[in-house]
């Protein structure tokens, strides 16, 4: 059986994509080509699916949430603060996996970030 290699893209719909693109190449540090492509660090991926009823996505509306690894947690969250960006007070531990909290871009797309263990 062919099996996918990893995921290639993540695309957003946006009312102004270059200043959203630039939300996350500031806030967030993904720099992008002028192609949007992104060399990412290796590591691992989880694809998991969700009751349609979920709130861990934030608005109902948003059928898909992104997820990006990061080395320290509590300084993202600081960096996003600092910047102003919409940034959820609470966090969450699980143990053996990891630690995460969430932002929210400026197109209402909520998204985690996670610390691994």
């Amino acid at each position: 059986m062919e099996r996918v290699l990893g995921i290639g893209g993540y695309f957003l719909r946006a009312t102004d994509p270059e200043a959203l693109s630039v939300w996350y190449r500031d806030c967030l540090g993904l720099d992008t080509d002028e192609h949007g492509l992104w060399r990412q660090e290796a590591g691992p991926t989880v694809f998991a699916a969700f009751e349609a009823g979920t709130d861990y996505f934030g608005s109902r509306t948003q059928q898909t949430m992104l997820n990006f690894r990061v080395r320290d947690l509590d300084a993202m969250l600081a960096q996003l603060r600092a910047k102003g960006a919409d940034v959820a007070e609470e966090t969450q531990d699980m143990e053996g996996v990891g630690r995460f909290g969430w932002v929210t871009d400026p197109g209402g797309n909520r998204i985690e970030l996670w610390q691994p263990a």
